[in-house]
C-alpha cells in the first residue's frame, strides 16, 4: 500500500503565507513525478505545481512568483511554500504522485486526501 498525506493547510489572511507538506509512505520503490493540485467548490481540479524530482519544475500561471514547490527525495516528501496568498487561492489542495512499488511494476498514480486552504480576512 502507498499513502500520500498532506498537512499544513489552514486559515490565513490575504498576503499571508502557508507551507504545505505531502509525505509518501508505504511500499515505495521509486517516486517519479509529484505535483500539487487544487479544487475550489464548483470548479474542476487544476494543477498548481509539478516537480519531477530533478530539474523539471512547472507552475500554473496564477501562482508563478508566489508559490515554490520543492522535494526532499530522501524523505519522500514534497512541499509547497505559498506566499502572498490571495482569496482566489482558497481551495482544497491535493498531493499527486506517480510511484513505482517495485522494480518490475510500472508507476501508478496516487492522490492524497486533500488539505483545506482558506484565505480570508
Amino acid at each position: 500500500q502507498v499513502q500520500l498525506v498532506e498537512s499544513g493547510g489552514g486559515l490565513v489572511q490575504p498576503g499571508g503565507s502557508l507551507r504545505l507538506s505531502c509525505a509518501a509512505s508505504g511500499s515505495i520503490f521509486s517516486i517519479a513525478s509529484m505535483g500539487w493540485y487544487r479544487q475550489a467548490p464548483g470548479t474542476q481540479r487544476d494543477k498548481v505545481a509539478f516537480h519531477n524530482g530533478d530539474t523539471i519544475i512547472t507552475y500554473a500561471d496564477s501562482v508563478k512568483g508566489r508559490f515554490t514547490v520543492s522535494r526532499d527525495n530522501a524523505r519522500n516528501t514534497m512541499y509547497l511554500q505559498m506566499n502572498s496568498l490571495k482569496t482566489d487561492d482558497t481551495a482544497v489542495y491535493y498531493c499527486n504522485a506517480r510511484i513505482r512499488r517495485s522494480a518490475w511494476e510500472l508507476a501508478r498514480e496516487y492522490w492524497g486526501q486533500g488539505t483545506q486552504v482558506t484565505v480570508s480576512s
